[in-house]
């Protein structure tokens, strides 16, 4: 059983709201807690909260950082929350309180915790800052973020395509610079190609759950495929083996405008970041389905 603490920032994309559905499912998951980052971050958590509650599952919520690390004009709002009148949800949440409650969690269980970050890294960059023991006493973390394809750079809205570490480059940098026992990152590289069209699963939003996980995803999906980005982070966590992986040294560009977010990564066999280099398309659907289906 993994003890896993989810840091998100749900109500946009829906590849969120599908990656704690999964994570709700898994049997081998215990969930800590879950901190919501990014704009009106007491909706996100009241978004979340209501994917739990028809779940039926009672697991600790609380909102995050509101703003970036530095003064920024970006402040992306959860398009999603206009539905959160039809699912029952707690409204007590407030900003800020994330940090402080997750460095109590780790401090609580030392070595035990999975981390998993799918927004930007405001939250978790506030944290390291805050109490720098902490990343040593991870467990491990896993993060959505990077493109890792000078195809993909030269194809993309580089560097805004890289949302997570684009949209708070600061934080991005402190993350990285941490030391934390076993990095993880998974990058456009290997999510991109998890696209999944409607008639490859008819009945994915059959449940209840997955039923609240499509309202709340519907104004991205109006003007988005479905690509399965954080999922994969979460379902790697129980199933490595669906990606391989390669081993080096990641850094963050947080000094020039034109680049600001964008990941490099040096392969080293002495580095202290894995990297996924490739997934197993089928398998990953299976697994997912598997678990959230079944």
């Amino acid at each position: 059983m993994k003890k896993v603490w989810l840091d998100t920032d749900i109500g946009g994309d829906i590849d969120d709201a599908l990656c704690l559905a999964y994570l709700l499912r898994q049997p081998a998951c215990e969930m800590v807690g879950i901190s919501t980052v990014g704009g009106e971050v007491e909706q996100r958590a009241m978004i979340a909260d209501s994917i739990c509650k028809v779940a039926g599952r009672h697991i600790p919520i609380f909102a995050g950082a509101d703003r970036q690390l530095l003064p920024s004009d970006l402040y992306p709002t959860p398009g999603g929350a206009v539905n959160l009148s039809i699912f029952p949800h707690d409204t007590h949440f407030r900003k800020n309180q994330a940090v402080d409650q997750l460095r109590a969690a780790i401090r609580e269980h030392p070595h035990e915790i999975s981390l998993v970050a799918i927004g930007h890294l405001t939250n978790i960059a506030l944290l390291f800052s805050l109490d720098p023991e902490i990343p040593m006493l991870l467990k491990e973390l896993s993060i959505m973020s990077g493109v890792f394809s000078e195809a993909l750079e030269r194809s993309l809205n580089m560097p805004q395509d890289n949302w997570n570490a684009w949209l708070d480059p600061h934080a991005a940098a402190i993350v990285y610079q941490a030391n934390v026992q076993h990095v993880r990152t998974f990058g456009l590289n290997v999510t991109t190609k998890l696209v999944l069209e409607k008639q490859e699963k008819e009945d994915l939003f059959h449940t209840d759950v997955m039923k609240a996980v499509e309202r709340f995803g519907s104004p991205w999906l109006e003007n988005h495929p479905m690509t399965f980005h954080d999922p994969l982070v979460a379902a790697c966590l129980f199933e490595p083996d669906l990606c391989d992986y390669q081993r080096g040294q990641i850094e963050v560009d947080f000094m020039h405008e034109e680049k600001l977010g964008m990941m490099s990564f040096r392969e080293s066999v002495e580095g202290r970041h894995e990297i996924a280099s490739a997934v197993d398309r089928t398998h990953f659907f299976e697994h997912y389905f598997s678990v959230v289906c079944g």
